[in-house]
């Protein structure tokens, strides 16, 4: 009922946040932009409309999670309205976790609206879609869960722009940390190697979520990778979730 209350709060605060329909305005219209783009490129038109329409999705998901995120626990903290909240019967753990899930919704009603007009679009062009489609959407969906625990992790003990910079920075990193790979390939066996591959072990792999090519080409998604990716997303979220309730439980706001 607690975690229900904040999540709630949470909700009602970020449907009010202007910031929140200027992104969905932008993403709507990249949406139906992608329509056109796909008029004057050469190409299968439904590929084109379809992969500018799932990256479009996927980064003004990724900026709503950021930009909203990132003041979850600052604001509660600037506005000293943390020092009520925390005095009630509510615990910590269910305070950051009634935030979370209360963003978590706001983004997952945000995404229902923008795949409801990237499928009309799809619709209208080919008549049929593809349930890899919604594979695709969904594991968007739990990459934005995974976007939101960080930037509340660097809430919970920075300010909004540097959490904005840490937030944003994880998820380049997390897209393009693939090419490490490549580099321990080449690497001689030693001490760098095996560095390299510590470090490459360590950064999150974001591209685990990435099933846009199957999607647009029309690929097998394996077994194995689908349920690696959707175990990947569960743990890697929770065990973030974790991080911030422990780095919240010890800031002292006396």
């Amino acid at each position: 009922m607690k975690i229900r209350a904040v999540a709630l709060n949470t909700f009602k605060e970020a449907i009010r946040d202007r910031i929140l329909y200027l992104l969905l305005f932008f993403a709507v219209v990249s949406l139906v932009l992608s329509r056109l783009l796909s008029l004057l490129t050469v190409g299968d038109k439904i590929k084109i409309i379809m992969d500018a329409g799932l990256s479009s999705i996927s980064i003004f998901g990724v900026l709503m999670a950021i930009l909203m995120g990132t003041g979850l626990v600052y604001k509660e903290i600037d506005k000293k309205t943390v020092y009520t909240l925390l005095s009630k019967p509510i615990n910590r753990n269910q305070f950051i976790l009634g935030k979370f899930l209360g963003l978590i919704i706001t983004l997952f009603i945000m995404l229902a609206v923008m795949t409801a007009i990237f499928i009309i679009i799809i619709l209208l062009h080919s008549g049929t879609i593809s349930w890899k489609l919604f594979v695709s959407l969904g594991f968007i969906f739990l990459e934005l869960c995974l976007i939101t625990s960080v930037a509340l992790l660097f809430s919970c003990f920075s300010t909004p722009i540097l959490s904005s910079i840490f937030s944003l920075s994880f998820y380049l990193i997390g897209h393009l940390s693939w090419g490490m790979e490549t580099l321990i390939k080449k690497i001689t066996p030693g001490i760098s190697k095996i560095l390299t591959q510590v470090v490459y072990t360590l950064l999150p792999d974001l591209e685990n979520f990435n099933f846009k090519t199957e999607v647009v080409h029309n690929l097998p998604i394996p077994p194995k990778v689908f349920l690696f990716s959707l175990f990947y997303g569960i743990t890697y979220t929770f065990f973030i979730l974790m991080l911030s309730m422990l780095v919240f439980r010890k800031r002292d706001f006396i």
